[in-house]
């Protein structure tokens, strides 16, 4: 990836307000500053196309938002800086919502870790600092929970980050993903650029990933479940006890969240953005079949590992800023296996 030549001393633009002190701390900002008041304004989704990113695009489209700046990756390559910042120059995002990044599984990250550093760094690299260099009034980064070290203390809170080592099997995506809310920091500490950092918990909904062998757990177990009941199978193999409690975050709720972020936080510290409720995967499995309608036999096989214990995070920041979730889990899991029989099976 080319360097520019430019250097990053001084502001192109006396527009960007710095929003809040170096502790992060919430100011009050203008009705003029407000990210809902304003709803003709560009927009620029990045990675609109994905499971997080579409469902922002449903989001602002269903507040009414006519200005959206969509590109696909073949419109767009945004690891290249020269075309980012001429899109930049060109279009002129006033917000910009950076939701795209090159994401995987486990086996994909051991195998491709040099693309997952690389592209990650070079897409948050661009795309900040394209936003910065070409006035753009306020960006958010989103990021992921991975950031956090693998035996971070339960519920995880925004201050665990970089306080112990991570979880090995996705460092190449979890360092890329901690520089980049390093970055929206340093931008906004050295310009006075507005620029916050969202870190969701799992998420799940239309658009996910349903593939058989490199899914996550949700949409693996919506699949499985499906392809029992078409089948007429008797059972269902799920591997260990269903004793580990995990998270998870329907991404229309996610959407949610972001708007409230891009409407209401100015802070320098990024923010969690979970559902804040637990749930053992033996409820969850039990929940899917439920949902799915098979009449078979849910079977746990011991013998196979159950990964991590719990994985929580502290959402109670978002949540004192007014912020909470409304989607139940049940409510989504109905929308989202609705969303699978007409997308997704065969």
């Amino acid at each position: 990836m080319a360097v520019g030549a430019c250097g990053l001393t001084q502001s192109p633009c006396s527009s960007h307000p710095t929003l809040t002190s170096d502790n992060g701390k919430l100011e009050s900002r203008t009705t003029e500053d407000s990210f809902l008041s304003n709803k003709s304004a560009k927009v620029f989704v990045a990675g609109h196309r994905g499971l997080v990113g579409s469902a922002i695009v449903r989001k602002l489209q269903q507040l009414g938002f006519t200005d959206l700046l969509l590109r696909t990756h073949a419109e767009l390559d945004l690891t290249r800086q020269a075309d980012v910042d001429a899109f930049f120059a060109a279009e002129k995002p006033q917000y910009v919502i950076l939701a795209a990044a090159k994401v995987g599984g486990i086996h994909a990250n051991k195998t491709y870790p040099a693309d997952f550093i690389a592209i990650n760094l070079q897409i948050q690299t661009n795309v900040i600092d394209s936003s910065y260099r070409h006035g753009v009034k306020k960006l958010l980064f989103l990021g992921s929970s991975c950031i956090y070290p693998k035996f971070a203390p339960q519920p995880i809170t925004e201050e665990a980050l970089l306080t112990g080592p991570l979880e090995p099997t996705n460092e190449w995506y979890a360092v890329a993903k901690i520089a980049g809310i390093k970055m929206c920091q340093a931008y906004r500490l050295q310009h006075g650029f507005d620029a916050i950092s969202g870190m969701p918990t799992n998420l799940y909904g239309p658009y996910d990933n349903f593939h058989p062998e490199n899914s996550h757990v949700l949409p693996a177990l919506i699949r499985r479940f499906h392809e029992a009941k078409v089948t007429g199978a008797k059972e269902v193999v799920v591997w260990g006890t269903g004793s580990p409690l995990r998270e998870f975050l329907h991404v229309d709720d996610l959407a949610d969240g972001v708007v409230f972020l891009m409407e209401k936080y100015g802070g320098l510290v990024h923010v969690n953005v979970g559902s804040g409720k637990e749930v053992k995967i033996k409820e969850l499995a039990e929940l899917v079949k439920e949902v799915v309608g098979f009449e078979g036999e849910l079977v746990w096989d011991t013998s196979k590992p159950d990964g991590t214990p719990r994985k929580l995070m502290d959402s109670s920041k978002l949540a004192g800023l007014g912020w909470i979730p409304k989607i139940s889990l049940k409510e989504g899991l109905i929308d989202t296996y609705k969303w699978y029989l007409e997308n997704v099976k065969q």
